[in-house]
């Protein structure tokens, strides 16, 4: 009798130990889970600030040496954050379609680093600042290397020509799947667009030319020039910005498709030149207030990412002297000083 007590009580105690275990596990997920909703809400709420702080800012103008991008209405505006678990936070005109134009750069340059590696990067374009506007033919001509940086004109051009391919065709083919793979969806290429812009493209084609004549452009100058052109006339949206940023911020897995775009030991190295470069010559500016890796098309897009946690995209028409979104800068980096996202920041 004694010895049944001794084990209803050891059995007891038993039940009430796991019970404990049980309800300490319970309170962890649901801590968890609250932690997540609370941060969720957070973001969205950074997301709509944002826009409804900036979406009567009227400065600026659209670009119109492309005449094409003179006609998108510019009072559209969207703000996105995409986590690198692929949440997706958005206000205003997300789903509008526009020229992805210059912030594709750093996605072509991600397939030439897989493709040839970061030092053949290095040694056949370069990843110094020029200090100079993007579409600048004076800095081929005052600086020694020629072309000195993958994110400006000169030396995203010569990023086309290194993707291995045998033909225009295959050239043209990888950079638009490599595009679409890094938005998890299917890119296409807007037609007016690239007419618009090859019709009007000679300073470019300067460009692709003084690059050939000093061996630093590895295809056929026009070649070159019509695939970047293309590339630059590829429609997004913000919120597929949004997951090609996100791309990065996960270590080059994008978190929609789960495919692997680039080696994450590579993915520093591509956020440095997009920290030192991405805004042109405002990109001194732009990593002392905001402090993100980042890249502006003069479509009026822009995609900055905090490595490993997130990428803030965002889109207006209106750009300021340097060819970067006034809207889509401000609100960036509105969000970027509410969370202190700096990398520079400690805390």
């Amino acid at each position: 009798m004694m010895k049944d007590k001794k084990y209803s009580s050891y059995v007891g105690s038993m039940l009430c130990a796991l019970a404990l275990i049980a309800l300490s596990s319970f309170s962890v997920v649901v801590e968890a889970r609250d932690t997540a909703m609370l941060k969720a809400l957070e973001l969205q709420q950074a997301v709509d600030e944002a826009h409804e702080k900036y979406k009567g800012l009227k400065d600026g103008k659209n670009a119109d040496y492309i005449p094409i991008l003179a006609t998108v209405p510019s009072e559209l505006f969207a703000v996105v954050i995409v986590t690198k678990d692929g949440e997706v936070f958005a206000a205003g005109d997300t789903d509008y379609v526009f020229a992805i134009e210059s912030t594709s750069k750093p996605f072509n340059l991600a397939m030439v680093m897989q493709e040839s590696g970061p030092e053949a990067v290095m040694e056949k374009i370069g990843v110094e600042p020029t200090g100079m506007p993007f579409n600048s033919k004076i800095a081929l001509e005052l600086l020694k290397a020629r072309s000195v940086n993958p994110l400006v004109n000169a030396g995203a051009i010569a990023q086309v020509s290194m993707v291995k391919a045998s033909s225009e065709e295959e050239r043209w083919k990888k950079v638009l799947g490599n595009l679409s793979d890094f938005a998890g969806e299917d890119l296409k290429l807007m037609d007016e667009v690239y007419k618009s812009e090859y019709e009007s493209s000679w300073s470019n084609r300067a460009i692709a030319n003084l690059l050939y004549n000093y061996e630093r452009l590895y295809s056929d100058p026009e070649e070159a020039m019509r695939v970047y052109t293309k590339q630059c006339s590829v429609g997004v949206t913000t919120k597929d910005l949004g997951f090609m940023g996100a791309t990065l911020a996960n270590g080059g897995v994008n978190p929609k498709t789960g495919k692997r775009l680039l080696d994450a030991e590579h993915v520093p190295e591509l956020l440095a030149v997009m920290l030192t470069a991405g805004f042109y010559d405002e990109s001194g500016e732009w990593s002392y207030t905001a402090g993100l890796p980042a890249k502006t098309g003069v479509g009026g897009g822009i995609v900055a990412i905090v490595p490993g946690e997130m990428a803030i995209a965002a889109f207006s028409p209106r750009l300021n002297e340097a060819g970067n979104s006034i809207r889509a800068t401000k609100a960036i980096n509105y969000i970027s000083n509410k969370f202190k996202l700096s990398i520079f920041d400690g805390s």
